[in-house]
């Protein structure tokens, strides 16, 4: 059977108290004290129960990790990247999938269900109602890849979705495309719309380029490819900014199977520089959303909730840049 924490208590000679406080956070416990209790639970293999534990504290370290877009292989990444620092800090996981979710009310219910000490978002097409949501139940929340504001109704990390349009429209232009297009994930996602703004408002400062734009029915490649078979079959763009790097891949499959050439007959640029972008069957010229940082500083100012809950929400944004590879023309010469 497995070692209880009188086991431990017996073992070092001290009361069980003293036990569950060396084991507690924060707890006083000298360092003598420490040594033996710790000692003894080593000898005989104990672990503490934090579920046990979490009825006496009234705090449970879980964390809801929020999300609905699981066909996009980006999310591969963030949720490693979320499980084991959240774990470094000593705070658990509970991986909520909202896909299909509309309304907050379920997801809501489940979170307080868990009794989860707080809830990260992971998602740019998840609408701030939800998080908003949460907030107003009292759960600290951070929404990660949310649409940034100046001033935002929760905590907010990750990037300028608008500039990153203008950084796509600019590498097009300066390659001499004279008709280039927005293709993007779903139509109501703020990162589709926001991406497309700054995308329109750059490219209209140059009236010779012709622009237009579409929408994929999801951020995945089989949306991706989809809709790139649906605009091949009417007139092309010469260029294409594709919201996302799955939807370029997507994309790019279908200009293939269409006996079609990039960067020879149409060009490519992604966003998120995801993994499998650099491989070299696709190559793909995209611009790098900096996705560790931005997970680092989501997982750091949820434990800084944990301790201080009512802290004003604020927005922190993280720099793009462009990754040259081979998807796009060479920049025209001056």
């Amino acid at each position: 059977m497995a070692a209880t924490l009188k086991d431990v208590a017996i073992r070092a000679g001290v009361s069980t108290s003293a036990v569950s406080r060396t084991f507690t956070d924060g707890a006083s416990v000298s360092p003598k004290m420490r040594q033996k209790v710790e000692s003894a639970a080593a000898e005989l293999g104990y672990s503490p129960n934090f579920l046990a534990r979490s009825l006496t504290t009234r705090r449970t370290q879980l964390i809801g990790l929020i999300s609905n877009n699981f066909h996009n292989p980006i999310f591969l990444q963030v949720f490693d990247l979320f499980t084991r620092g959240l774990q470094d800090r000593g705070l658990r996981p509970l991986l909520v999938n909202l896909s299909d979710e509309t309304q907050p009310e379920h997801s809501l219910q489940m979170l307080q269900q868990y009794s989860v000490d707080g809830a990260i978002v992971a998602s740019s097409t998840l609408p701030p109602v939800f998080s908003k949501a949460y907030r107003e139940q009292g759960l600290p929340v951070v929404h990660t890849f949310g649409r940034y504001t100046s001033n935002p109704d929760v905590h907010v990390v990750g990037i300028d979705n608008v500039e990153a349009g203008r950084m796509a429209a600019r590498e097009l232009v300066a390659r001499g495309y004279r008709h280039v297009a927005f293709l993007g994930g779903p139509k109501a996602a703020t990162s589709t719309q926001d991406r497309l703004k700054g995308f329109a408002e750059e490219i209209a400062q140059h009236p010779h380029i012709a622009c237009t734009h579409s929408f994929a029915d999801a951020y995945s490649f089989v949306a991706g490819r989809a809709e790139m078979q649906r605009l091949l079959a009417h007139p092309r763009a010469e260029a294409y900014f594709c919201g996302d790097d799955v939807l370029s891949i997507g994309a790019l499959s279908a200009i293939k199977d269409a006996g079609l050439n990039v960067p020879t007959d149409i060009g490519i640029i992604g966003l998120n520089d995801m993994e499998m972008a650099a491989w070299q069957n696709i190559n793909l010229t995209t611009i790098h959303q900096p996705i560790k940082p931005i997970v680092k500083a989501s997982v750091e100012l949820m434990v800084g909730l944990l301790s201080e809950p009512d802290r004003y929400p604020e927005a922190r944004l993280f720099p793009c840049k462009v990754i040259e590879r081979g998807t796009l023309r060479p920049r025209s010469k001056p």
